[in-house]
């Protein structure tokens, strides 16, 4: 049972964790830090699911959820570090499908997600359906591959997560630091100015003219952004 799952999580370390753990049960994930932009992707996105924290800023996890419900079906599993029970049961009512108190482990959310996830029916039977596509680049988080116009391409740990991150919200411009955080995982080692080093290797290996990218473009004093739209 794989899905895409929208992570709205202001602590960026947690968001993080949440993200890794749903990669290795075979989801994909868009992280988000602040309550608009939890709507705007799940606007967009169309996410299988929403793992809503309630400390959000900007608009709160009882904001987003009740705007949630409001125009949309998408199944919603609150995180919190609240354990009045006035809380939960305003989340609940909200239309939240269910709920974890923090500290939680890792193990137990996946499962929880499993859950909800089994109940709504939301979770796509096909493993195709998880991999993302932009530019004429698909990145499969499953099969672990990557095509560029159908052709595969041989991408490093590091790279390949650049790809997925970037491929799963076109037109986002990413900041050399968020790319460094994606790659922590495979990458320990690495630095900002390394971020450019993958980021040339890629264009090396999906633009026609890595010297005059059309795919994976700078956008200058703020980091790159993989162009074309999904699809």
């Amino acid at each position: 049972m794989c899905a895409h799952v929208l992570v709205a999580e202001d602590d960026e370390m947690q968001a993080e964790l949440i993200r890794r753990s749903l990669l290795a049960e075979g989801h994909t994930a868009t992280v988000v830090h602040d309550g608009r932009a939890a709507l705007d992707a799940a606007h967009r996105l169309r996410p299988d699911l929403v793992v809503l924290d309630l400390m959000l800023p900007v608009i709160d996890g009882f904001g987003v959820c009740r705007v949630l419900r409001r125009d949309d079906d998408i199944p919603v599993l609150m995180l919190t570090a609240r354990t009045a029970e006035d809380d939960v049961l305003l989340g609940l009512e909200l239309g939240a499908d269910d709920y974890m108190t923090k500290p939680y482990s890792p193990r137990e959310l996946m499962a929880r997600i499993r859950t909800v996830l089994r109940r709504s029916g939301r979770a796509p039977d096909r493993r195709e359906d998880l991999a993302v596509r932009a530019g004429g680049v698909t990145v499969d988080p499953v099969r672990h591959e990557v095509r560029c116009d159908g052709t595969p391409v041989e991408c490093t740990p590091a790279e390949f997560e650049i790809l997925l991150a970037m491929a799963g919200e076109p037109e986002r411009v990413f900041s050399r630091r968020q790319l460094l955080e994606v790659t922590r995982g495979t990458d320990r080692a690495s630095t900002e100015r390394a971020v450019d080093v993958h980021v040339m290797n890629l264009r090396r290996k999906i633009e026609e003219d890595p010297r005059r990218p059309t795919r994976l473009l700078t956008v200058f004093g703020v980091g790159y952004k993989l162009s074309g739209g999904r699809g």
